[in-house]
């Protein structure tokens, strides 16, 4: 079983990528099927294979020639390892179908948010749909309070508008990744995810000014540093929450 999980995290990296493509250009994300970015051909389906393909192909198109960009590969392989990850942890649950949905969308909304330093809503408000289905389920299937996921999505998100009101130091986007990771993930580990995700954008910044790669003035995309802290929260949570608690009780 870990073995199909694993291929189906590679395959739906491919998906990822064409998404991460298309979505900016507002292009339909199942037609055409997919073309080389330089020259236009067609990809033949058997060099849609993710990894496999682009090692035999050794990372150039059939017809041009032309570099095929290594991130396509590392986004296959990275949404693999996450799904095994996940399965790994929550086992056979729903819990693992809920949270790989949930890293798929802000996978995707981080590499967006990377390239372009854009948030787009066709995605976000998508996502936010699954997630008030998710609820949804939630309540009924499992009896769990709403209320939880209601705060988880509005807290975080109220406290980024609140300083984004003041400093500008985040976009409208990073709000509406919040309301999406608190729709699924509730407000405990929400929470957790805007404590992690500030240290760790705050250190990034701190760094990249030090090397002079970002001066004090310039923009830096905030949801890869939302990604990296949520996966964190994900698989780990619940075990910091309860450490920190076993420490003041």
């Amino acid at each position: 079983m870990n073995c199909i999980i694993f291929i189906l995290g590679l395959i739906i990296g491919s998906f990822i990528n064409v998404c991460v493509y298309r979505i900016p250009r507002e292009e339909s994300i199942s037609y055409p099927p997919s073309t080389c970015t330089t020259c236009g051909s067609r990809i033949k389906i058997y060099d849609l294979i993710p990894v496999v393909s682009y090692i035999m192909l050794k990372g150039r198109c059939r017809k041009c020639k032309e570099k095929i960009s290594i991130r396509y590969p590392i986004t296959e392989l990275l949404t693999g390892i996450l799904f095994l990850f996940i399965y790994l942890k929550f086992g056979n649950s729903y819990d693992t179908i809920k949270n790989i949905v949930l890293v798929v969308f802000v996978e995707i909304i981080a590499i967006i948010d990377f390239d372009t330093m854009e948030v787009y809503s066709s995605i976000t408000y998508t996502a936010m749909a699954i997630g008030v289905l998710n609820i949804i389920i939630e309540k009924i299937v499992f009896h769990m309070h709403i209320l939880t996921y209601l705060l988880g999505a509005a807290i975080p998100a109220a406290f980024i508008y609140i300083i984004n009101k003041f400093s500008k130091g985040f976009g409208g986007g990073d709000i509406d990744v919040f309301i999406i990771i608190g729709l699924f993930l509730g407000a405990n580990l929400s929470g957790l995810t805007l404590f992690f995700s500030i240290i760790i954008g705050a250190a990034s910044a701190i760094i990249l000014v030090i090397s002079r790669k970002l001066s004090k003035k310039d923009a830096m995309p905030f949801v890869p540093y939302i990604f990296a802290a949520m996966l964190i929260t994900l698989l780990w949570g619940e075990e910091i929450i309860d450490y920190y608690l076993k420490m003041i009780v």
